[in-house]
């Protein structure tokens, strides 16, 4: 049996220590002595995806140049060694297997009536792709998802969304930097009537109490992929996205297993939603949004998406044209912290491509 990234592998009641720790002289298991222990601990593994063969050598990067390219970031010939996508003995590592345009990685959005894993009412699988691909779509998933759910009184109209939507985004984005894909097990994500279950493979690494967890310290799993990550403004500030969700959520939203990490985000209570709030949505499209949503074939600036519509004037476009779109759900930024970024561009979110073609 091969050996694994993690070693020296140790008896948990005993921990790191020769009672814990053995290895194998022949047949027989031998207590593995301290320094030993050290030494091995010394060199142990832990972002251990860099270091894995990808399991084919034939990757192409298409999807991942089309991203940085999106925001003037375009990748030279040296890109694969810059993002460190190689083992030391020069294959492309798992990393690369990862952001490659094909791979076997599955990330599945699934939706159930009730309050259990009883009815599946929908099942979205993305994946098979390019992982930075598949963040975005799952974004755009949940981000058509959170609907707006609407409760009128006497004196107002009060809306609110269904999760907040700085804590969704910043979870569903440490829930993929942060799996452990060395399982080749990807994160999942799950609507229930009351909640949104986000689940990722590895608990908390070791040397990361939940205090330090809560209070923005960070132990970088995946290195690589938060590099790639923070390069495409997925990711803003390292260390910042736990206290981002623990503004709006409680600290029991996490809880954490040997083996996994799951964040649940309750759905917002005492809001009445009824599909004729959708209708109402759908019939205030306007015309110039309507217009604007005709001319997006993928990601575009805001310079390009004028050219397009032939339009001059710069604050009406903003004003009758891409701010109402965005208010709307149906465009979305691709440097969404960053909103006057000068590399900021648009594209359509699944419910903008539903109104597209509608």
């Amino acid at each position: 049996m091969a050996g694994g990234y993690e070693k020296p592998y140790y008896i948990k009641k005993y921990g790191l220590s020769e009672k814990g720790a053995f290895i194998r002289i022949g047949s027989s298991a031998e207590p593995m002595p301290t320094r030993q222990i050290e030494q091995l601990f010394s060199k142990r593994i832990r972002n251990s995806i860099v270091n894995m063969k990808s399991p084919k050598q034939t990757l192409q990067f298409q999807q991942l140049h089309i991203y940085y390219q999106s925001i003037g970031k375009a990748l030279n010939e040296q890109f694969a060694r810059n993002l460190e996508l190689f083992t030391e003995e020069g294959n492309y590592n798992y990393v690369a297997y990862l952001m490659n345009d094909i791979n076997n990685i599955s990330v599945k959005v699934a939706r159930y009536q009730g309050l259990n894993r009883v009815e599946l009412a929908e099942s979205n699988e993305y994946g098979y792709e390019s992982l930075v691909k598949a963040t975005h779509q799952v974004l755009d998933k949940l981000n058509l998802e959170n609907r707006t759910l609407t409760k009128i009184t006497p004196k107002e109209r009060k809306e609110q969304r269904l999760w907040n939507a700085i804590a969704l985004r910043e979870a569903v984005i440490n829930a993929f930097v942060h799996n452990d894909y060395t399982k080749e097990v990807a994160p999942k994500f799950e609507i229930f009537d009351d909640r949104l279950e986000i689940t990722s493979y590895g608990s908390l690494p070791e040397g990361l109490s939940k205090e330090e967890f809560f209070e923005g310290y960070s132990i970088i799993r995946n290195k690589e992929l938060m590099r790639i990550f923070k390069d495409l403004d997925l990711v803003e500030q390292l260390g910042s996205g736990i206290p981002r969700i623990l503004q709006a959520y409680a600290q029991d939203s996490f809880h954490f297993s040997e083996n996994f990490l799951r964040v649940t985000l309750p759905t917002t209570e005492s809001v009445t939603y009824t599909q004729q709030d959708t209708q109402q949505d759908t019939q205030q499209d306007t015309q110039q949004v309507k217009e604007l949503l005709k001319v997006f074939t993928g990601v575009h600036s805001r310079s390009e998406l004028q050219e397009m519509l032939g339009l001059s004037d710069r604050e009406n476009f903003r004003q009758n044209y891409l701010q109402p779109a965005i208010e709307a759900g149906l465009v979305a930024l691709i440097i969404p912290d960053k909103p006057t970024s000068r590399n900021q561009k648009y594209y359509l979110t699944e419910k903008g491509k539903q109104h597209q073609k509608a």
